[in-house]
């Protein structure tokens, strides 16, 4: 079974930026594809960004696109999310999910990790 791990959460001012890692451990070697997801206070649990382990093809949600960046490094088995011009509807618990693609392009979770707080103030 995958642990996965997250860091690099805090608090930043809108307009800022912040880094996200997420380190796994474990049965690493089935890994087919990463991604983040989030949850705000009140709020379901939404898709961030995913990427395909194998040829590092990323997808986004349309509220970050052009904000956030997804990428992996295999041999480090590491995923990080660049999350630039923050703004507060950011604010969250951002996790990091082990998880795969179906044909139609759709990211399905698997395992998660525990989460990391980002809080953007104004």
């Amino acid at each position: 079974q995958i642990q996965l791990e997250e860091f690099g959460g805090g608090v930043v001012q809108a307009g800022g930026s912040l880094r996200l890692s997420c380190g796994a451990s474990g049965s690493t070697s089935s890994t087919r594809a990463r991604a983040w997801f989030r949850q705000a206070p009140g709020k379901e649990r939404e898709f961030v960004a995913g990427i395909r382990w194998r040829d590092g093809t990323p997808t986004y949600a349309d509220v970050v696109k052009g904000r956030f960046r997804i990428t992996r490094d295999i041999t480090q088995r590491t995923v990080w999310l660049q999350m630039n011009n923050l703004n507060p509807e950011d604010t969250a618990v951002y996790y990091c999910n082990d998880g795969s693609y179906d044909d139609r392009g759709t990211y399905i979770p698997d395992t998660f990790g525990r989460g990391t707080q980002v809080t953007v103030v104004s």
